[in-house]
């Protein structure tokens, strides 16, 4: 109830000064009725008796679930001799069950230049995301396993804290981005370092120990020319200490990290067509920085869309395809099975009303293809609504 109150009242304050500054008071309210069908998703790990721990159970249930409702406040102020100051201050807002307040929704500063771009500081869209976000254009995102065989990146590609970002003036349509982040170390004697170098945030956070210099680096190149688009990004991580962790001859589970830090990268490409009634999208990614599989994997995804009147049909298409069929696995040093690792195809379907240009339904339907030792089938059917203001 605090922070509620210390966030509205902050929010309320830097509007108040919107005569020093543009600032601009915004929000998204979405919310949806989803029936989501779950085989059992594991973690690779096994118990004493030999069988695999269960991240998510298996399940069939219908939910009422937040899609990343937000309120913010952005504004610029015009510092003079084509300065200005940019800001971005931006809240996850639970409509459904609480937990406002505490995502890691864009937060940033810094200063724009009329002929050299921008530099900001804080927790921001990287520069992967820029790119491969082309084909983000569904309303649901509360399966987080169904959007990242969308989007193999969506872990560690699409929101960063801890960030320093750069991005280039438009010349001629085209453009570049590079991001820095940087988040701290701890001891390698540190009791608690094996449960930060394992952790994998669901909020697009880098555990603190991955190196004691630049943790994660991001860039792009892209091209935009009336109802084209096109581009190119790269991230990586540098984090020796993962590798030391886990090559430990007693350590049980499986040699291959996910994702694999000793070298761990990523790099994709986008295209984009968007006009009239049409719009179309593909992207091809290829990397080992992700949390889906076990090593290198690719991934190919084509969206399309049809617009007539006030309505839209959405369609994509999936192809994730691991390098590794079967992963070892290893108890105290010891070899004693494998895991196996298959393709997965993703069907999407949606179609959105909108009633104006603040507010829309939707309903849309997920099926992901798969059937190995760590994911089956699974589906979800969604059916939604948002207004933005």
């Amino acid at each position: 109830m605090k922070k509620s109150a210390i966030a509205l009242a902050v929010a309320a304050a830097l509007v108040s000064t919107s005569a020093l500054a543009d600032t601009t008071l915004y929000g998204s309210a979405r919310v949806s009725v989803d029936y989501v069908d779950l085989d059992t998703v594991y973690t690779g790990l096994r118990a004493p008796n030999g069988s695999l721990i269960p991240l998510i159970s298996g399940f069939t249930a219908w939910d009422t679930v937040n899609d990343s409702s937000r309120l913010g406040v952005r504004g610029e102020e015009d510092l003079g001799g084509g300065l200005s100051a940019i800001y971005q201050y931006e809240f996850g807002v639970d409509v459904t069950e609480g937990g406002n307040f505490n995502s890691n929704r864009p937060k940033w500063v810094g200063l724009k230049g009329t002929s050299w771009g921008s530099v900001t500081v804080g927790t921001q869209w990287t520069p992967y995301y820029n790119v491969l976000g082309v084909s983000d254009v569904f309303n649901n995102s509360a399966n987080t396993f169904l959007q990242r065989t969308g989007f193999l990146g969506s872990v560690y590609g699409t929101r960063m804290d801890n960030s320093l970002l750069y991005s280039s003036p438009n010349w001629s349509g085209f453009g570049f981005q590079a991001m820095l982040v940087m988040n701290g170390d701890i001891s390698a004697n540190d009791p608690t370092t094996p449960a930060e170098l394992t952790k994998c945030n669901p909020d697009n956070k880098l555990p603190c120990n991955v190196s004691d210099t630049i943790d994660m680096y991001q860039l792009n190149a892209t091209y935009k020319n009336g109802p084209w688009f096109a581009g190119v990004a790269y991230m990586a991580v540098d984090g020796p200490s993962f590798s030391s962790y886990f090559n430990n001859p007693a350590y049980d589970g499986i040699r291959y990290t996910r994702p694999n830090w000793d070298g761990g990268d990523m790099w994709g490409a986008a295209f984009g067509y968007n006009s009239g009634p049409f719009a179309v999208t593909l992207n091809y990614e290829d990397g080992d920085l992700n949390t889906l599989y076990f090593g290198n994997t690719s991934n190919l995804y084509l969206t399309g869309a049809y617009t007539f009147g006030n309505n839209i049909i959405r369609a994509a298409y999936g192809y994730t395809s691991p390098d590794k069929g079967t992963i070892p696995v290893y108890a105290k040093g010891v070899q004693t099975g494998f895991l196996k690792q298959d393709d997965i195809n993703t069907y999407v379907l949606g179609y959105q009303y909108n009633f104006s240009k603040r507010t829309r339904v939707w309903v849309e339907y997920v099926d992901s293809d798969v059937d190995n030792s760590l994911i089956g089938n699974q589906q979800s059917v969604s059916i939604g609504t948002r207004v933005d203001f």
